[in-house]
């Protein structure tokens, strides 16, 4: 066989291990080697290669391989979890941060449980114990479960035709993991396990820091709203995807899809009623990450504000694009158009000053083609019972609005929280959700494929970790624009979409892996969602204009 990697071409006389192969590479890299694609597939580095093939190698400084890094955290923590308090049983509810929140179901969280944990982990990290991947045909499996009474990794079994069920064991520890696991535990060597409110946080680093842990920053407005939904979904019994595909053969999906859209309004109308008691404010600011639904969002608002005999007036952030010749430049030398720098904030703050006086303002329209401001005549000025309206992703940071009084500022920060979870152990990345949103839209309004959407959303989420989520805790109020049962309604679109992504592209390994997530997904159909639900924005078909 021939196994290529970077200019190196290698023969190999049969099926050979990804870490036998490539030893002397991973030993010597400069950050730590999780995993690896090869032939544009993730695998876990004892995957055997027996085929002519390409590796690429994913260490930590990449989003793919911090995934990995969680994931094999969390599974640690899953054996040292069953160690202490085998009577128990452990739940990974959402990520906040560099963090994910746990929690013990019908148990008490101690520090001395936390210090215990910490200890057993440590334990477990130290001996670097290999992890090593089990696949069952559907008659083992079946005999597996039946004999260890054990619910991990059963959702396998639910999928109709799935002749492969995988395990990660881990001495006699055992459990499945959504995605790629790094094959040793002595990888996981940056870590902390710290008690938080009712539960307890798993720390870990971030990929542009790989070696260091972040400075603990509490997101209390964020924790309280994940908590909020979580809570909700807990008590209506629909937190876990079984659930879901359970009401949609049963023929009772659309009460689901009626209380997630009631939810929504609920929370809609009061950020309208939390404007209108407050008779300072004079604009809204609406903020979030890419695919949230804030168009959706901002003209629902909208509806709400006018119940309340307001009436929304939208300026748009983007006709204040600085000229083209002044726009700054990433370290690629490319123009950084989503840095605040890129705004005239100067003539921007001008303009609002001048509208909450009273005044007339002729406002601009940016040609992006020319790569410069026009004035064609459109102007604005408030009158009694406006106000103004503003979405962009500079607009919970301050110095986008710096004029402007803070108690005349209502800012909304919104994103799709998920809070629905595949098992205890796999939830439903946030992330994952806003991307499947992307490719639909990108689709269906733009043109682009899927293809196109999955090389560029990596760049997507360093802008947002850079311009919008340290600013979300300074929200008046978030909302969480995820609906519970959307995953089956975007899966007839999306699954298509990714099919077409050839393995001979890079981005086939990560349209592999989200068909590998689909596949937990009953679909639902397009004419089920109302008009106005926030997932017209992706579907299109709504009542709402794009």
């Amino acid at each position: 066989m021939k196994i290529q990697y970077k200019d190196k071409i290698m023969e190999v006389d049969k099926p050979t291990p990804i870490s036998e192969v490539l030893k002397e590479e991973i030993k010597n890299s400069e950050h730590t080697v999780l995993a690896a694609t090869f032939n544009n597939e993730y695998e876990n580095l004892n995957y055997c290669m027996e085929t002519d093939g390409k590796i690429e190698l994913i260490d930590t400084t990449s989003n793919e391989g911090m995934k990995v890094y969680r994931r094999t955290l969390l599974y640690i923590v899953g054996k040292a979890f069953e160690k202490i308090r085998p009577d128990n049983k452990m739940e990974v509810n959402y990520q906040l941060s560099n963090a994910m929140f746990c929690d013990i179901i019908d148990g008490e969280v101690t520090d001395s449980f936390i210090e215990d944990l910490n200890q057993e982990v440590r334990k477990i990290v130290k001996e670097n114990l290999p992890i090593k991947q089990v696949i069952m045909n559907r008659e083992e499996a079946t005999k597996f479960f039946e004999e260890t009474q054990s619910s991990k990794g059963r959702l396998q079994l639910d999928l109709e035709g799935n002749n492969e069920i995988y395990m990660y064991y881990c001495e006699d520890y055992y459990n499945y993991c959504y995605g790629t696991l790094a094959n040793r535990t002595g990888v996981v060597k940056i870590f902390e396990i710290v008690r938080y409110n009712d539960g307890f946080l798993v720390r870990y680093p971030s990929q542009k820091d790989p070696e260091r842990m972040p400075k603990f920053v509490k997101n209390k407005k964020l924790a309280w709203a994940m908590e909020e939904y979580d809570d909700i979904h807990k008590i209506l019994n629909i937190e876990r995807t079984y659930r879901i595909n359970e009401a949609i053969k049963e023929g009772n999906i659309k009460d689901i899809i009626l209380l997630a859209e009631a939810l929504h309004e609920k929370k809609i109308a009061k950020i309208a009623d939390n404007i209108a008691r407050n008779k300072e404010v004079k604009m809204v600011l609406i903020a979030g990450p890419s695919s949230s639904g804030k168009t959706t969002f901002a003209q629902r608002l909208g509806i709400q504000l006018k119940l309340n005999g307001i009436k929304p007036v939208t300026i748009s952030v983007d006709n204040y694009f600085v000229e083209r010749k002044d726009t700054p430049r990433d370290e690629n030398g490319d123009y950084d158009f989503e840095c605040l720098e890129a705004i005239d904030t100067e003539l921007f703050n001008d303009h609002l000053t001048r509208l909450l006086n009273g005044e007339e303002v002729e406002v601009p329209e940016f040609d992006f083609y020319e790569g410069t401001k026009k004035y064609n005549g459109k102007t604005l000025k408030l009158e009694k019972g406006e106000i103004l309206v503003i979405e962009g992703i500079h607009c919970l940071n301050d110095k986008l609005t710096s004029k402007i009084p803070s108690e005349q500022k209502y800012k909304v920060y919104i994103s799709a929280l998920t809070v629905l979870n595949l098992d205890r152990f796999n939830r439903v990345s946030t992330t994952d959700t806003r991307l499947i949103r992307r490719i639909v839209r990108d689709h269906q309004f733009r043109g682009y494929s899927a293809k196109n959407t999955i090389r560029t959303w990596n760049k997507v989420n360093e802008g947002e970790k850079k311009n919008i989520f340290p600013f979300q805790e300074e929200a008046n109020f978030i909302f969480n624009t995820s609906l519970i049962y959307e995953i089956g309604a975007l899966k007839p679109v999306v699954v298509p979409l990714l099919e077409e992504i050839t393995n001979e592209e890079p981005e086939y390994a990560e349209a592999q892996r989200l068909l590998k997530f689909l596949k937990y997904f009953e679909e639902i159909p397009k004419e089920y969602i109302p008009n106005n639900s926030l997932l017209k924005e992706f579907l299109g078909g709504g009542d709402f204009k794009y």
